[in-house]
């Protein structure tokens, strides 16, 4: 298994208003982040809170390409980002979770003390596919056709690259002391955005180079 410790990119916040940052997604443009009754866009070049949308945002946040999803409660709710406005919801599995992401045409939802990723059908909330953790799940995203998800025990929280079907812990990135993160996502390149819970915070941390992800590319 390949270990390193996390490359701190940059920093966002804290924010006026703002007492913790939940989930995270990316639509390209803007990192969006959730703070408990509102789901906050952020401009990543100038580190400016440039617009928030008032829905209950306790949990994990993903993109689909047009659309918003955010966990809260024992509810996924699919936000439009233009109009703020919910256009539905599924229930969240076991009665919710932490984490959120989009891959595959399908929701991922991290469960945090259950260990566990679920993969989602994003019209009925149905489990297609459970993935086991050894560490409880916060934030989970894909890049590239990897899995990472984000883990928080204690005051010690890492980044783990995992095996889609068995699980199995294939790189980790420890995240410094102290830095715990809450919500994952990536900008589909070099580059992840970590919720960082009751700081109030969003941590952009480099993500390591392969030849395989560059060959990929080229």
């Amino acid at each position: 298994m390949k270990q390193s410790k996390a490359e701190i990119l940059r920093e966002y916040g804290p924010f006026p208003g703002v007492d913790r940052v939940n989930g995270v997604t990316y639509d390209g443009q803007r990192v969006w982040f959730a703070s408990g009754d509102k789901l906050n866009a952020l401009d990543p070049e100038s580190g400016e809170k440039i617009r928030a949308i008032d829905v209950a945002a306790e949990a994990g946040t993903a993109f689909d390409g047009r659309h918003l999803f955010q966990l809260s409660g024992d509810s996924i709710r699919k936000i439009d980002p233009n109009t703020g406005c919910v256009l539905a919801a599924i229930p969240a599995p076991d009665g919710g979770g932490s984490g959120l992401a989009w891959a595959e045409g399908t929701l991922w939802m991290g469960q945090y003390r259950n260990r566990k990723i679920h993969q989602i059908d994003p019209n009925t909330g149905a489990v297609l596919r459970t993935i086991e953790a050894n560490r409880f799940v916060t934030g989970v995203t894909w890049v590239d056709g990897e899995l990472w998800h984000a883990t928080l025990e204690g005051d010690e929280s890492d980044l783990r690259r995992v095996d889609p079907q068995t699980g199995e812990v294939l790189e980790t990135i420890e995240m410094p002391p102290g830095a715990s993160v809450s919500g994952l996502e990536s900008d589909g390149g070099d580059q992840f955005f970590c919720g960082g819970e009751s700081s109030g915070k969003v941590t952009a941390v480099r993500r390591p180079k392969r030849e395989d992800v560059a060959a990929r590319r080229s």
